[in-house]
């Protein structure tokens, strides 16, 4: 079981909190059994926010036993991070804990000198706050996450959820993760920016409306060249009918909708098969392995290679 110590100090916002509690408590493996452990962390057993005591029943020694650490976000005025709950994360970094921080909580992570010389986020807001104050962090404010390997950091709150979700299939995959995202009630991935291992949900299929029999085609078709013109005359329309209504009904560009379901089918391969690159680029559609790499990259913000390698051994 993969043990999750989220980091309680004075003043933690409590909505940073109720997000990995969310996640991970109620994360579902398919034989019902829980994969996660929670724990409380803080420097003392009762820790104020701005609207009620937390309770934190495991102190800073609870973080030495934890796979994953969580810090949440602190109030504007809640003064430096406890110099013990520094050293405690320092020391986890140490072991090879993974720490990620949600929100705010950058700026305690940053305070140990584990971000520095890494590139990291947090709330829009503060980023310019948290660039001033630590020089040596590559502070990137518009992106939802930034995944760097054993060290994470997300925007604003909704970022974190999209960060934890993250974590979860990193952990047991994407149809595990894909469950506790729909417990969540929030997609599997928001677009947005996060340039690093982002994970594309299925494009949305409008359902009832007179273009979802095309889609649910295209959705059989991927492997073939597909033109404007041929998506169009599936549903006996001018082309720029078609496009309108198409924008209007997905709020995308058939081609972009086009480009993202041939995405997440080449995710699914890479995750699921052992064919090679090559191939995967003739059963998604985008005919050469060149073509594939690029167009992968620039939506998944990685290589395909990389991908795999990343996703395979825990899907």
């Amino acid at each position: 079981m993969h043990t999750v110590a989220i980091l309680a100090l004075d003043q933690t916002v409590p909505f940073d909190m109720a997000i990995p509690v969310e996640v991970f408590g109620r994360v579902r493996l398919p034989d019902g059994r829980r994969p996660y452990r929670l724990r409380v962390c803080g420097t003392r057993p009762q820790v104020e926010t701005e609207t009620f005591t937390i309770n934190a029943p495991w102190g800073l020694d609870g973080l030495a036993g934890a796979d994953t650490i969580i810090v949440p976000g602190r109030a504007e005025h809640a003064g430096p991070p406890p110099a013990e709950a520094l050293r405690a994360l320092r020391d986890a970094a140490a072991r090879g804990t993974r720490i990620a921080s949600i929100c705010g909580g950058a700026f305690t992570l940053a305070a140990t000198g584990l971000l520095d010389g890494l590139a990291a986020t947090t709330h829009w807001i503060a980023a310019d706050e948290l660039a001033r104050q630590y020089p040596a962090v590559e502070v990137r404010p518009e992106v939802l996450y930034v995944d760097n390997g054993l060290l994470l950091t997300s925007a604003g709150a909704s970022a974190g959820l999209d960060l934890c979700l993250h974590l979860v299939r990193r952990d047991l995959g994407s149809a595990v993760a894909a469950d506790a995202a729909r417990l969540a009630v929030t997609p599997l991935e928001r677009e947005g920016g996060q340039a690093q291992y982002i994970v594309h949900e299925r494009p949305p299929l409008p359902t009832g409306s007179l273009l979802e029999p095309t889609l649910t085609w295209i959705q059989d078709h991927l492997g073939e060249e597909l033109t404007l013109q041929d998506l169009a005359d599936r549903c006996g329309m001018s082309t720029r009918t078609f496009s309108r209504r198409f924008r209007e009904q997905t709020g995308t560009t058939p081609l972009q909708w086009l480009l993202r379901a041939r995405v997440r089918h080449a995710q699914y391969l890479l995750e699921n098969t052992d064919h090679p690159v090559e191939r995967i680029a003739v059963q998604a559609g985008f005919g050469s392995a060149t073509a594939f790499r690029e167009r992968f990259k620039r939506i998944a913000g990685t290589t395909p290679q990389a991908y795999r390698t990343t996703f395979r051994s825990a899907s």
